[in-house]
């Protein structure tokens, strides 16, 4: 796997190791192995009284190389072990070599030390680290918990209360500051040997530990809120369980080959794939420089995409139809980072200098100059065409001309321009200035340049940016227009909303379809639905429970009444007088779920919790087949990162087209089937997904490869 360390001895007799394997040095079976030779070597030499352990370039270690764990997923041997045999990194390391050394060692950390990186350091016998530094064991992102003595060593050096924040929500431990690192910790190596006392290695302390009984009651409570917080996952009271028993290695080896990493470790490489594009990102473009970007319209998602690009340093016009309007456009952004402040995100100093960068403007005059344009009005056909055809009079050339639509085909809104090359999706999630995903949406004459430039914007505002196909709905919300569809059905076939709404959650969705639609509000519902009813007639279902709620002015939670209905402080709560507007639904569908007329469909009351999930999302594996067969997606792990990232699919599940993956294409297929037969077209697979059943193949590998999808593209 590469990477080594090497050894340097200076002339008051420290040695310096240094962890040398760009571009984080990473930790893998070379550089341990190396990082044991090199101390058996400073611990030979009579010249060396003390070691410093370091790592080069301003990194001290990113913690174990996370390709290691896909390794041991396809069955190949690479993992962590407690003695050395072929093809294992022996955890025995650092207890037997590092901590045992003879001679006193510091470990000078700067920039990050996280995951086994921290192991490393806290084999060590004293740290010290730069103000800069993050110090973190971030292993249960993927699943699985510290595997080198983590879970041991760190509550005995930070206390059980920190140690336990560090592991269960990975959050980073900063230090105060401190310079002239290397001098430093030779200093403080030095100064440890010349004392002439014991030192007591970190596996040992217990001057941090809290006593017997305060320790239990945290571990308790620490254990209540993961089940909490992650009623799912398994791997956070593992890690509680490790900390307080000490069986670190057993349970590392289990969880290592669990469901939930496989699927994080999944996430995590899909995550850091979307910046690659065939024929867009390996053609040695470099991303023009954008400082000013104009926003048309100031409503949430404007006046989020706006404070968004201010809080990364660009310049922003926001633009509005009238002073009104103008003003609440520019409230919601001064709101946003008032937010931002209140919560020690940003000084004071840097809100007033953030807001500086912010104009208002009701006409297209200071857009001469702007080097991209995001048009977020509302999604009306008409008006988008009126707007593109302004902005290709009033913008530069270069002037990128992007459209926040969530659903409108961006060839009809370019329609009345001659500019296509540089018209391009930047589809944001709500809030936008909060939620990770940007959609960048490209047509079939959109420049590579543009598409570079854009994803050059979303890394700068911390987004990750994945490039999809122009279509309706793209790629998020075309896979997921059945989330809603289907549980509509469900509905007016006797299925209860609540308990659907329950099932979903507790499956991992931030919310159910139900509570999801009140949100968003009933408008924007119907708004995007109507796209798909009349660009897929074929496999949509037309309900009215929704449009006979809002007759009686029930928009959702804006209105304090929608599916649910709510409080003062948005709290919502199930409405008894929801049964009428389903009974006329029923009734308007010519729908009966009397026990002595409904035959079959009374069997939708009385669904099990895996029988609603099925049903609610196996359209949603169907659609996302389609979209990836269509070649809207260059990748499955691209449909992945944004069903995740832009609907909250719960990342320990892979991602839509993983879990459906995990589940089987032959047994969703047949699935499908049987209820297209019951209920009709809506759930008829798709030839792609019905194509992988009947070779019994992954979803995600049929006709996937790059070079395929280049060309589908």
């Amino acid at each position: 796997m590469g990477g080594t360390t090497t050894i340097s001895v200076g002339s008051d007799g420290v040695a310096i190791i240094t962890i040398l394997n760009p571009p984080v040095n990473s930790l893998s079976l070379d550089v341990l192995n190396s990082l044991k030779e090199s101390f058996d070597q400073a611990l030979q030499r009579d010249d060396v009284k003390a070691i410093v352990v370091t790592g080069a370039k301003g990194k001290f270690s990113g913690g174990f190389d996370i390709n290691a764990f896909g390794g041991v997923h396809d069955g190949k041997a690479m993992s962590t072990g407690p003695a050395s045999k072929p093809g294992y990194v022996s955890i025995d390391i650092l207890s037997d070599t590092v901590e045992a050394a003879r001679k006193p060692s510091v470990a000078a950390i700067d920039g990050l030390a996280l995951g086994g990186g921290l192991e490393v350091a806290m084999g060590c016998h004293a740290r010290i680290a730069t103000s800069t530094a993050q110090l973190g064991l971030p292993e249960l992102q993927l699943g699985i918990i510290p595997g080198f003595g983590g879970t041991q060593r760190l509550p005995r050096l930070v206390g059980l209360p920190k140690a336990l924040e560090m592991m269960l929500v990975s959050c980073y431990l900063f230090n105060p500051p401190g310079d002239e690192l290397l001098d430093t910790a030779r200093r403080w190596a030095l100064d440890i040997l010349e004392r002439r006392r014991p030192w007591v290695a970190s596996l040992y302390r217990t001057d941090k530990l809290e006593p017997l009984g305060e320790a239990r009651e945290i571990l308790n409570f620490a254990r209540a809120q993961a089940r909490r917080q992650a009623p799912n996952m398994q791997h956070p009271q593992v890690c509680i369980d490790v900390i307080e028993e000490g069986i670190e290695y057993n349970e590392f080896q289990v969880l290592l080959k669990s469901d939930t990493c496989k699927s994080l470790v999944h996430i995590f490489f899909a995550q850091r794939g979307t910046t690659k594009v065939p024929g867009v990102t390996d053609r040695g473009l470099k991303p023009r420089r954008i400082s000013k970007v104009a926003i048309l319209g100031g409503g949430l998602m404007g006046s989020g995409i706006a404070t968004a690009l201010l809080l990364s340093g660009y310049q922003v016009v926001l633009k509005e139809v009238n002073e009104k309007f103008l003003e609440g456009g520019l409230g919601r952004i001064k709101a946003n980072l008032t937010s931002s402040v209140k919560k020690g995100k940003l000084s004071q100093e840097k809100f007033e200098k953030t807001l500086s960068r912010l104009k208002g403007v009701l006409d297209y005059e200071s857009f001469k100059d702007v080097d991209m344009v995001i048009e977020a009005v509302i999604e009306n056909v008409s008006l988008k065409q009126q707007i593109f055809s302004d902005l290709e009079k009033y913008c530069s050339p270069h002037c990128i001309l992007a459209s926040n639509t969530s659903t409108i085909d961006l060839n009809l809104i370019g329609e009345k321009t001659k500019s296509h090359d540089r018209i391009i999706g930047a589809h944001f999630f709500s809030p936008a200035h909060i939620m990770p995903l940007l959609e960048i949406v490209r047509t079939e004459k959109t420049s590579p340049q543009v598409i570079v430039d854009l994803l050059d914007v979303g890394k700068k505002i911390r987004k990750t940016p994945v490039v999809v196909g122009n279509c309706t709905g793209f790629a998020v919300n075309r896979m997921f227009f059945p989330y809603t569809q289907s549980a509509l059905l469900l509905v007016e076939r006797g299925a209860d909303i609540y308990k659907i709404d329950r099932a979903i959650t507790k499956f991992g969705m931030p919310m159910g379809p139900f509570r999801l639609c009140d949100l968003v509000g009933f408008g924007v519902a119907i708004a995007t639905g109507s796209q798909f009813v009349e660009n897929f007639p074929e496999r949509t279902y037309r309900s009215m429970l929704i449009p006979l709620m809002q007759e009686d002015k029930r928009a959702g939670e804006t209105t304090r009444k929608g599916f649910y209905v709510y409080n003062d402080k948005r709290k919502a709560s199930p409405d008894p007088e929801l049964k009428k507007y389903i009974e006329k639904a029923r009734e308007m569908a010519g729908v009966s779920v009397d026990p002595k007329v409904g035959g079959a469909l009374i069997q939708l009351a009385k669904l099990s919790d895996k029988e609603i999930i099925e049903m609610v999302l196996f359209p949603v594996v169907n659609e996302a087949c389609r979209v990836y067969a269509e070649g809207i997606a260059v990748k499955a792990a691209d449909l992945d990162i944004a069903g995740v990232m832009g609907m909250g699919f719960p990342p320990y599940r892979g991602g839509i087209m993983f879990w459906g993956d995990s589940i089987g294409s032959k047994y969703i297929c047949g699935k499908l089937e049987e209820w297209s037969k019951m209920y009709g077209d809506f759930f008829k697979p798709c030839g792609y997904l019905a194509e992988r059943a009947a070779l019994g193949a992954p979803l995600s590998t049929g006709g996937a490869d790059e070079a395929k999808a280049k060309s589908r593209l």
